[in-house]
């Protein structure tokens, strides 16, 4: 056996004759075990967090979407449409039109983007399974669905036949505007459904069937804002969005779900990243805790090291000897914080022990790679800390006794 890792473990696993280097020993572990277990529970805690926020945004948002690279519409010639039929890894596809509008109810009004849709809309996303209040609208009506947060902003509800709905829409064009009533197009239209998807969406968005839309907007039959695509099972998304991208031209884009919640994904990335520097952090601190024990044990040894040098050990491998032991014990506490962190993540996971409200848990996701960089973060620092702390011993402090 390596002679320095022999003693590194006897040192390690046996008590100091000071009771006050024990405690100290014993706080520095104590502390990398927690700093460890604390650092995985907040990693699976934000993954649970990025899954559920992107878990809402499924509903709504498809596999892929084409939009115009400038303005706010492109034309589908007959053409294309038959191209994308003919597309074996496209299950469905809708046409959209969308605009930002003003939706007015007994003297109330809100800014709202108005979304137009076919019939096919509910084959790309799965939004009607939202509506919590009413039904889904229904194709060639003025009907809507509304956002929940709309609706209460309103204060109008659902089925109600008696009142209708305003939405407006500025008419294009330029040049001043000489009659209010003039400067929109307008029309009437029932709410018989409220969804609820979160806050954002909420008060954002109300639903309208795609000719009510094109109406009002003056759009021309073969004029969209965008397609939105389900794809079929097991298919290459980057193979259909640059098949979509032939045969929709340079004018379109076709972006996948991660580009369309760009600043979503940025800004859950971003805090991770953010916690994760935090935790770093108090590992750092808690390491110091390791090389102040080190250095206190270090000193308690000094007779010992100098019997050492006397049988021949060279002041490198006493070195050696503190550099191991001090990786091995925050290599040996990484893992039973891991091991503790883990535990209490899938507690959570199994029993719900923390609650978000009363019928929804704090969610946790347990990944691998979540294991993988507590372990490198703990391996990393704890070498440093241990590095910093051997250095301590010089020739001179092994040969006086």
């Amino acid at each position: 056996m390596n002679f320095s890792l022999y003693i590194a473990k006897r040192y390690l696993f046996s008590k100091s004759s000071s009771n006050a280097i024990n405690i100290m020993t014993i706080i520095a572990a104590s502390g990398t075990i927690i700093a460890s277990a604390a650092l995985f529970i907040v990693l699976s805690g934000f993954a649970g967090l990025k899954e559920f926020s992107l878990r809402f945004s499924s509903f709504v948002d498809p596999d892929l979407k084409a939009i115009p690279v400038q303005g706010k519409s492109f034309s589908l010639s007959e053409q294309q449409l038959e191209a994308l039929n003919n597309l074996d890894a496209v299950a469905s596809f809708s046409k959209i039109i969308e605009e930002r509008a003003i939706v007015q109810f007994d003297e109330k009004q809100q800014i709202i983007t108005l979304k137009g849709v076919d019939a096919n809309y509910k084959k790309v996303t799965s939004i009607d399974s939202m509506v919590i209040y009413g039904q889904w609208l229904e194709e060639g009506t003025t009907q809507v669905v509304s956002g929940g947060g709309i609706s209460n902003a309103l204060s109008f509800g659902v089925l109600d036949l008696t009142k209708s709905l305003t939405i407006s829409v500025p008419k294009p064009g330029k040049g001043q505007i000489t009659s209010v009533k003039g400067a929109f197009n307008t029309v009437k239209v029932f709410n018989i459904g409220v969804f609820n998807i979160n806050e954002t969406l909420n008060y954002e968005y109300i639903y309208a069937d795609l000719e009510t839309v094109r109406q009002l907007l003056n759009y021309k039959d073969a004029q969209v804002s965008a397609l939105e695509f389900k794809l079929k099972s097991n298919t290459d998304e980057s193979e259909v969005a640059q098949a979509l991208q032939t045969v929709l031209g340079s004018s379109v884009q076709v972006k996948n779900r991660t580009q369309l919640n760009d600043a979503l994904y940025k800004m859950l990335n971003t805090e991770n990243v953010a916690v994760y520097l935090i935790f770093t952090l108090v590992i750092i601190i808690a390491l110091f805790n390791v090389i102040g024990a080190l250095i206190m044990m270090i000193l308690d040894k000094k007779e010992s090291l100098h019997t050492l040098f006397n049988l021949g050990a060279t002041t490198n491998e006493i070195r050696r000897i503190f550099f191991l032991q001090g990786s091995l014990m925050t290599v040996f506490s990484g893992i039973i914080g891991l091991v503790l962190g883990f535990i209490i993540v899938f507690l959570q996971k199994q029993f719900s022990l923390v609650m978000i409200i009363p019928s929804e848990p704090y969610p946790v996701v347990i990944q691998a790679i979540n294991f993988l960089i507590v372990l490198v973060t703990i391996t990393t620092f704890g070498l440093l800390a241990s590095k910093l702390a051997s250095q301590r011993i010089t020739k001179d402090l092994v040969k006086t006794n």
